[in-house]
Parts: C-alpha cells; structure tokens; sequence
C-alpha cells in the first residue's frame, strides 16, 4: 500500500547545530523529489552525551548507533549521518540510499589573530581530538622548523572555537564542511591543503540511510546520490577497512577526480598513516580509472592500503590517542 503523500516522512538526526543544519539541507531535497513533508526526529547518541575522548569512547560508531537503532525500530524513516562517522561495516538491514555531493573536504584552521597554520608561534597550542589530525599537523609544523602542542579537545563548533576566544588555546582544527553547513565558513582563518593535511575518510560527505527492504524509499533517495562522490569515499573507506582502522586511528585518506579537459577519466586516492609526534608518516598514492561500480571503488582503497602495508603502515596503527 502507497504512504498517503500528506504522511511525512520522519528523518532521524542527531541534535547539534551542525547536524540539524545538514539534516535540514537533506530535509529540502527530499521534500522536492517525494513531495511529501518532512519531519526532523531529534534523537541523542552515545557520542553527543559523553565527555570522554572519542578514542576512548571506542570513535567509530559512537554518534551512529542510537539513530540506526530507531531505524531498526521503525521510529523514523531515514537518518542522516555524517559519513566519516559511520563504520566502514555495513549492516545487512540498513542501506546507504544516497551520498549527497560532498561539501569541501578540508581540514579548516580558526586561529587567533587571524593567523594562518604557518604564522602560529612556535610551540602554539591547537584543539584537536582527532588523532589523524595530530599526526599530520606535528608533521607540518615539523617540516616548517617548528614545534606546536596539540590539546585534546571535544564538543560542538561553538565549543572549540570559544577555546580560542577565550585565550586558552592559540587555535583549533574543525572540518570546514560543518563550518560551512552552519554558515560559519569565514570563521576559517586557513584552510589546509589536502597537500599538507589529508582529510579523514569521507569528511565533507554525508550518507542519508534507510531500511534495505523500503525500496520505495531507496529510489527516492536516490535522486540526492552524487556518483563522484560516492566513488570516491567509497575508495577512502575501502583504505580504511582494509587498514582495520576505526575512526580513532591516525589515518587520512582522500579520492579526488582528475579531468582532462571537461572529462572526468582518473581517480586518485591518497592515503596517510603517521605517529602522533609526527615524526613518521607512511603517505602513498594511486591513480586509476574512475570506478564504474563499488567493487571498483572498494578494489582501488584496498590495493592503495595493500602498498601502505608494505611500507610499514601497520607498526604506525596500533597508536591511539589517550
């Protein structure tokens, strides 16, 4: 039997500023291809109520599970996540319907002052709670002859960038896509190169998620997924798994299309493994063909990781950030 098209659709969100931001974006889409009202369901996760460090916590999975187990309940209709908190694991019972065109990738800097990465002081103190962000930041500062202290922190956008108002710390490290979602992009006093400091996998991207067994819903969706983009995190994801890391391990990864004129031909993956001091990066890439199906995408992260593995990737895993 059809839904009745006045029946509004429930969307399962997490309750920050960001992710309702984000969930509202795919809220206004969904209206426009089902024509049916949406609903935002607020729902509060493991990870949104804890005060511990993300790789204490377990990372992976910590703001995923409360809103798939209300799927799984039937108490909303699809969830919206952001996808470099998913775990690469894909439960049988849930598919990722679409994956949106991803929101800029890159780790953004909100700094005192004004000051680009390359303008703090030496020794400058940095907000990050993520240990891929530590490694790769310690290694830039590294290579650019200097030192900076980086400081464990948690919470939500306003949270962080108050540490810096505040004077306590000279600055901090956020994704600029949930900067920009909230409309807080010029906040952003640098914005690093994927050159410098690659992303985690699958940051900027968001993964809308439904019961495998609606299939009227998953074609609906559908209408929102972006190719590219899910080529590419599906690439960055692979690597990830096949590293047998969670989002608590010190691994960036990012997939970007390389055109020849207007055509799209070649993907390229880039995958980064390092200690937190920095002082040891393993950081490979590969180029191929864009992936035409998933069992592309997955094949290209796998051998990428394969190579990283070769060159001692695997000594550099077992860090996590206390």
């Amino acid at each position: 039997m059809n839904p009745r098209l006045d029946q509004p659709l429930r969307l399962g969100t997490r309750r920050s500023k960001l992710a309702m931001s984000q969930s509202g974006h795919v809220a206004d889409a969904v209206r426009e291809v089902t024509g049916r009202p949406v609903e935002l369901v607020e729902i509060t996760t493991y990870g949104d109520v804890s005060r511990e460090h993300l790789a204490q916590i377990g990372g992976t999975g910590v703001f995923v599970t409360a809103l798939r187990d209300a799927l799984l309940r039937g108490e909303v209709d699809f969830a919206v996540h952001s996808l470099k908190d998913l775990p690469t694991a894909q439960p049988d019972d849930l598919v990722i319907a679409a994956m949106p065109r991803r929101e800029d990738p890159r780790d953004a800097l909100v700094a005192r002052d004004g000051l680009t990465f390359e303008q703090l002081p030496d020794g400058a103190r940095i907000g990050t709670g993520s240990p891929r962000r530590t490694a790769q930041l310690n290694h830039l500062a590294l290579s650019l002859g200097k030192r900076i202290e980086t400081v464990p922190i948690r919470g939500n956008v306003d949270t962080r960038i108050g540490f810096v108002r505040d004077g306590e710390l000279d600055a901090v490290v956020l994704a600029a896509a949930g900067l920009n979602r909230i409309g807080r992009g010029d906040e952003a006093t640098d914005l690093l190169s994927v050159d410098s400091v690659l992303p985690a996998p699958g940051q900027g991207a968001l993964a809308v998620e439904c019961l495998a067994s609606d299939a009227g819903l998953i074609a609906a969706l559908g209408e929102l997924d972006d190719p590219n983009t899910r080529a590419a995190v599906t690439a960055e994801r692979s690597l990830l798994a096949a590293l047998e890391a969670g989002c608590s391990a010190p691994v960036g990864a990012f997939a970007d299309l390389l055109a020849d004129g207007q055509i799209v031909n070649e993907m390229r993956l880039r995958g980064v493994v390092g200690t937190l001091d920095g002082t040891t990066l393993v950081q490979l890439s590969t180029t191929g063909p864009v992936p035409q199906s998933y069992d592309e995408a997955m094949a290209l992260g796998r051998e990428l990781a394969d190579e990283m593995l070769a060159k001692g990737a695997a000594g550099l895993m077992g860090e996590r950030s206390l």
